[in-house]
C-alpha cells in the first residue's frame, strides 16, 4: 500500500505529521523548516508541495524572473509555481521507484530553498 511506504519513511525521518486522508499526509515540523508541506500519492505520483507566500501585485516581472533564476540555478530538487495567486513549491517523485533516500531528498531540497529563498522572495512582498 502507498501510505504503508510513505508513512513509514516519515515515521523514520522522525517528521511531525498528521494523515488528512488516506493517501494525503501534512507535515507540521518545525525543527526541519517543513511546515504546511503536503504529501500526496496520486499513483502512480508522490506529489510533494508547499506554499510559499502570495504572488506580489507589483514588479511582478521582477519577481517571476527571480523565480526563474532560483528554478534555474539554485533548486535541487522540484520547481517553484504558480497555483492561483499562490507561489509553491512542487515536486513530483514516481512511487514504484521511490526508495528512503530519494524521499528524504526531495525533503531536504525543500527545506534548504525555502530556508535559503524565503528571505530573497518575502522582499517582493508589498512591493
Amino acid at each position: 500500500m502507498a501510505e504503508n511506504k510513505i508513512e513509514q519513511y516519515l515515521i523514520e525521518l522522525k517528521y511531525s505529521y498528521q494523515e488528512v486522508n488516506p493517501n494525503f499526509w501534512l507535515l507540521d515540523d518545525a525543527e526541519h523548516d517543513l511546515e504546511g508541506v503536503a504529501v500526496m500519492y496520486d499513483d502512480p505520483l508522490v506529489i510533494i508541495e508547499v506554499q510559499v507566500m502570495d504572488a506580489p501585485c507589483e514588479k511582478r516581472e521582477e519577481f517571476f524572473a527571480k523565480l526563474l533564476e532560483l528554478n534555474a540555478g539554485e533548486m535541487i530538487h522540484g520547481a517553484y509555481g504558480l497555483d492561483g495567486g499562490k507561489v509553491v513549491i512542487i515536486n513530483t517523485l514516481e512511487y514504484e521507484t521511490m526508495d528512503y533516500s530519494e524521499f528524504r531528498a526531495a525533503l531536504d531540497a525543500i527545506s534548504l530553498a525555502i530556508t535559503q529563498h524565503y528571505p530573497i522572495l518575502s522582499a517582493y512582498r508589498g512591493k
